[in-house]
């Protein structure tokens, strides 16, 4: 790891920055890397029963088409990842949970971001009505545990985040004797 990392933060907006990192490498070779910072965020695995759950149908700008996920949201600012969890989750599929537990985290792309995901299972679930902001188009729909499973043999779920998910949820799940 370099002893010194020069760093220059040379762009700003509201969910992320871009900072310009150079440091020397052992071979005394110079390396310059853009890095997104990002305050972390949460997705919750929102289980209807042990073999149900709560998905999204969410459209995605940087793609260009809605992709089948959990939901998922950005950190406030020092606002507790569980509860960013429990809103995130109201907000995109109306649901409210009786009870919401962590599962893990992971960074979602650590080559380019720092951004940390916060992975939380929610469970009691009570139906309600989404909260979306204006821009946000979110379609929530009920899936069978082996279909989600099938999703990611097949591509319809390509989500990176929600595969990593459903990883840490099969091996609670496995844990807990299910």
């Amino acid at each position: 790891m370099p002893s010194t990392i020069h760093r220059q933060r040379v762009y700003d907006c509201p969910i992320f920055s871009v900072e310009e990192c150079k440091w020397t490498a052992k071979d005394g070779s110079s390396v310059a890397r853009s890095v997104i910072r990002h305050p972390g965020a949460v997705l919750i695995v929102p289980e209807l029963d042990q073999d149900h759950f709560v998905m999204i149908r969410n459209f995605r700008v940087a793609v260009g088409e809605a992709l089948w996920e959990f939901p998922a949201g950005t950190l406030e600012p020092g606002e507790p990842p569980i509860d960013t969890a429990a809103r995130e989750l109201t907000e995109e599929t109306g649901y409210v949970a009786g009870t919401i537990e962590p599962l893990g985290r992971f960074y979602t792309s650590p080559g380019f971001a720092d951004e940390l995901m916060h992975v939380f299972v929610a469970r009691n679930l009570i139906p309600g009505a989404q909260h979306l902001e204006p821009h946000e188009e979110i379609e929530v729909s009920t899936h069978g545990r082996s279909d989600v499973e099938t999703m990611v043999q097949d591509g319809r779920l390509v989500d990176g985040k929600s595969i990593a998910a459903l990883l840490l949820w099969q091996q609670a799940a496995s844990a807990d004797g299910d």
